[in-house]
């Protein structure tokens, strides 16, 4: 298979490839295709696309724009694929700053130094709320990930040949230092809340790892107070189109089994007592959603009205995590702490492997190599590893 390079005007190349004869007319069949750019361009291009072809994974241009690619992979495959939240995140980055910075390019024509160039503008001057300067780190990579997901369908569905958002380097945000509580400050924090609504709630987060809207979504017919076993099977998500909706967990993993300490079987059982007087007291006012953690009438509870609480008691407290999220890390640590397998915690939290939650935890507790260590040596040593600590210790 043959190919050659025209120039046509100023900057454009016209690439012509002879792809055989058509067996109908047996007349020779050409493939053209206009590049933009330098001569080394054109020749990259031309040995792209001859490798396509004789490898038969050539994708012929669609004549489509992104910005009409991205409306069709909201509507086509977000929408069914996504919860409603992150369908609506993945809708908004896409209105407020995609299809502007991108949307009238066409997507055959789409390259990563298009993607690269957005990146850096947007944390330059990205904001959309009016205000002067550029989007976080943070933000431009989400604004990446959801690019690099929607033009991964692009290529399952025949529209690229290869993904150019691979070929893009995003910016890398610094890590987000989380604060883990020792032991001590949980109690503290505990009894901070002993006296509010949201004991229970908070007592479920550092003793279970649950994320919030698995906790608020917890029910009655998801505890079994005989076997101290909490299941989840429900989260609660905000949607800005439908409000506060009840979702399953969107991963087998998410959706699991979590044994809890005795003292905790014994508050859920008090808490659902009063929860039954509060019911009755309130008659046909009240609204039975079969909720563990509830509002006085019975209505599930904003996820953002827990963490605001939870911030106040942690400050009430005196402690230093003042994130609902930070009981998630604090419930893994103290697990590891106490020796309990990665495995058993990485399945606590809903984590999809073991892996995440070795890279997540592992530098919180330095101490647990020494320990591992140490445990080895009294294994395989025996007396000989506490003589040598003691000659150690005695330098």
């Amino acid at each position: 298979m043959r190919g050659h390079i025209r120039p046509r005007g100023k900057d454009t190349w016209v690439i012509v490839v002879d792809v055989g004869k058509d067996p109908a007319t047996g007349k020779r069949k050409q493939k053209w295709v206009t590049v933009k750019g330098t001569k080394r361009d054109a020749d990259r291009k031309l040995a792209e696309l001859l490798n396509d072809l004789n490898k038969g994974s050539y994708v012929e241009p669609p004549k489509i724009t992104v910005g009409e690619y991205l409306d069709r992979w909201l509507e086509d495959y977000a929408r069914a694929n996504t919860s409603q939240r992150t369908f609506e995140r993945y809708a908004e980055i896409v209105r407020l700053h995609l299809k502007p910075a991108l949307g009238g390019l066409q997507l055959s024509q789409l390259r990563p130094l298009h993607l690269q160039q957005y990146y850096t503008t947007a944390l330059r001057e990205g904001r959309k709320d009016g205000k002067p300067g550029g989007l976080s780190p943070r933000t431009v990579l989400h604004h990446h990930r959801v690019l690099h997901e929607a033009l991964d369908q692009a290529v399952r569905w025949q529209l690229l040949a290869r993904n150019p958002a691979d070929a893009v380097e995003p910016p890398r945000p610094e890590r987000h230092e989380m604060q883990v509580l020792t032991a001590e400050q949980v109690r503290l924090l505990l009894e901070a809340a002993q006296d509010t609504p949201w004991y229970v709630p908070v007592l479920l987060a550092v003793t279970t790892g649950m994320r919030r809207g698995e906790i608020l979504g917890l029910r009655w017919s998801d505890v079994d107070l005989e076997t101290g076993i909490l299941s989840v099977r429900q989260t609660i998500q905000t949607s800005r189109e439908l409000g506060l909706v009840f979702k399953e967990p969107k991963t087998d993993k998410s959706r699991r089994s979590l044994p809890v300490p005795a003292y905790v079987v014994e508050v859920l059982r008090e808490h659902r007592k009063r929860q039954a007087e509060v019911r009755l007291a309130a008659g046909p006012r009240y609204q039975d959603h079969g909720l563990v953690v509830s509002a006085p009438d019975g209505t599930p509870i904003h996820p953002d009205s827990f963490s605001k609480a939870f911030a106040r008691i942690a400050r009430k407290a005196g402690v230093p995590a003042t994130r609902l999220h930070d009981s998630r890390h604090t419930h893994a640590s103290l697990l590891l702490a106490q020796g309990v397998h990665p495995k058993i915690v990485s399945e606590r939290l809903g984590h999809s492997g073991v892996g995440i939650t070795l890279d997540t935890y592992s530098h919180l507790l330095p101490g647990l190599q020494e320990e591992a260590v140490r445990r080895l040596g009294d294994t395989l040593f025996g007396e000989r590893q506490t003589v040598g600590r003691q000659r150690k210790g005695g330098r």
